[in-house]
């Protein structure tokens, strides 16, 4: 049982929720200006695991045939049949249960606008079949994370959090674009679009920079429209650093530092910026 366990949490790759989940207890944290309570914080988790899981398990399934053909992806679970394609459908399903049932636990507009987010999980692993701005979409879903968090403490929509669910959007675009460089040739072969694929690599990784410089510019209206301190503006230079760093990983095109960049540099930007955001609040 720990072997499937195991299996399944590298096949909904669990460590890359530091992507998300720290922007959505972000927006929670940062809309009521402190601690909503437990019972908030509880759903919010259950509803942010339960939409990643969904997401990842959608995303194994719709490109099992190009994952089964892409030399990077080939050796997958679902692919090799070390985990069963009936155990993902119905993760998927246990999983969006998990995320309504959180939605109605919180408030009336999470639940209500519950149904977008299903919308844009089963739908955006297909973009890129048709569209290069498929990177943009995934960054729109994950935007929804610190929206969702302050939407979730607050039981209302907010033009301040809109620019932090911007932020995001931009940022996991801009890593979104450098990750699908490990598969321009295949991406290339196969008809599938992308940036790098639509402008090369180089002009690609001038669009990542365009849109981390956007990130920054969107953190920073972010700390004015929410009136933060020293603190937060320090956090907002530190992820600053972080992501001047990625590039200078990747400034000439090779991918040896990918890793590093891609996931590394990039765990830590929401996870710092949620450290320094809560000292700004609670100090």
């Amino acid at each position: 049982v720990l072997e499937k366990v195991k299996i399944f949490l590298e096949l909904v790759k669990f460590e890359h929720t530091v992507f998300a989940l720290p922007f959505a207890y972000l927006g929670m944290v940062a809309a009521g200006r402190g601690w909503p309570g437990f019972w908030v914080f509880f759903w919010v988790t259950a509803a942010m695991a339960g939409a990643r899981t969904a997401g990842m398990c959608l995303n194994r399934l719709i490109d099992l045939k190009i994952d089964a053909k892409n030399p990077r992806t080939k050796n997958r679970s679902l692919i090799t049949g070390e985990f069963p394609l009936w155990g993902a459908r119905t993760a998927a399903g246990a999983a969006l249960l998990v995320f309504f049932l959180s939605a109605w636990m919180l408030n009336p507009l999470c639940l209500k606008l519950s149904p977008i987010a299903l919308l844009l999980l089963t739908g955006y692993h297909t973009v890129k079949r048709f569209s290069f701005l498929s990177h943009f979409v995934a960054g729109f879903v994950l935007s929804a994370a610190p929206m969702g968090g302050w939407i979730a403490a607050t039981g209302r929509f907010s033009w301040t959090a809109a620019l932090l669910s911007l932020a995001v959007l931009f940022w996991v675009a801009g890593f979104d674009i450098l990750y699908s460089l490990q598969d321009l040739e295949f991406d290339r072969a196969y008809g599938l679009h992308s940036i790098p694929v639509r402008f090369g690599r180089k002009r690609a990784l001038w669009v990542s920079r365009y849109c981390h410089a956007a990130t920054l510019g969107f953190l920073v209206l972010f700390g004015i429209f929410a009136g933060f301190g020293i603190l937060y503006w320090t956090g907002v230079i530190v992820c600053s650093v972080l992501l001047f760093i990625e590039h200078r990983l990747l400034a000439d095109g090779e991918l040896d530092h990918l890793n590093a960049a891609f996931f590394v540099l990039n765990g830590w930007v929401g996870i710092l910026l949620f450290v320094f955001t809560v000292l700004e609040i609670f100090c």
